[in-house]
């Protein structure tokens, strides 16, 4: 993660009117705005989410901005300025830098900062961002988040607000295939489909649990193909025969192993 400073080159305080994060692996960008942020001083696109009372930029708005400060995809002669300025491929980062964010339409630039010169409230705004999710039945995500706390949320209501769900909404299978944003800004569904982690903070309702209560879990509960077949005493052949025939059931399947919770097996050996 690369964090970034939006200052204006006329402000003579060097105030920071922004903060952009941008995540290199996958090629995302956030833009967070300060609590005191002044709508007259902060660019005009990201100024109608303070007038909306939001403090954080999706990942699309943001990408919106950062493509307004850089040469668009489609110039004719794009193959010209990559290769005058040493750039095999279009990228959208290292456009941005070749001029600290600078572009001919304002006087805002970039000033890469560390982590720790972030504003304290930050700290605060941030615990709710996603450490994991786990998806369940019935348009339930079961959501841990940073400062520690754990929710089930109905995102059906959510998912219900715009047509683009519904596909979602309809596909359990796709449901399940919810990811987490970079940085924990939330979930999604694919490059555009997603949820802002302080709408699921806000849905859910606390459970009892913790991460590492989780984790605990998995690691001892949770056990693949060889340790069911060890504790079967049958060899990996039967335990494939027993889950055709419906007699065990795989929690995780891939095409070298199978995950199962160990009270299947346990309850296995009873009979």
């Amino acid at each position: 993660m690369k964090i970034f400073a939006i200052r204006d080159e006329t402000d003579s305080t060097g105030k920071d009117i922004a903060f952009l994060f941008y995540y290199e692996q996958d090629k995302r960008f956030y833009i967070e705005l300060p609590e005191d942020a002044d709508p007259w001083e902060t660019p005009l696109l990201l100024s109608s989410f303070l007038k909306k009372g939001e403090r954080t930029v999706n990942a699309y708005w943001s990408k919106i901005w950062v493509q307004q400060r850089i040469v668009p995809s489609d110039r004719q002669n794009l193959g010209q300025i990559l290769k005058a300025n040493g750039l095999e491929m279009y990228d959208e980062f290292e456009l941005l830098m070749l001029a600290d964010g600078r572009c001919a339409q304002d006087d805002y630039y970039l000033l890469p900062i560390p982590e720790s010169d972030l504003p304290e409230s930050f700290v605060l705004r941030f615990q709710t961002k996603v450490e994991d999710i786990i998806p369940l039945l019935k348009g339930y995500l079961l959501v841990f988040f940073r400062d520690g706390s754990v929710k089930k949320c109905d995102v059906v209501p959510v998912l219900a607000e715009n047509n683009a769900f519904s596909q979602i909404m309809k596909n359990d299978e796709l449901f399940r295939n919810v990811s987490i944003q970079p940085g924990g800004y939330g979930v999604n569904w694919g490059e555009n489909l997603n949820i802002a982690d302080d709408t699921l903070y806000n849905c859910g309702v606390a459970v009892p649990l913790s991460l590492e209560d989780f984790r605990q879990f998995v690691a001892s509960r949770v056990v693949n193909t060889a340790e069911t077949a060890e504790m079967l005493q049958c060899s990996r052949q039967n335990v494939d025969d027993l889950i055709r025939r419906g007699k065990l059931h795989p929690v995780k399947s891939t095409s070298k192993n199978k995950l199962f919770l160990k009270s299947e097996i346990i309850q296995r050996k009873w009979k």
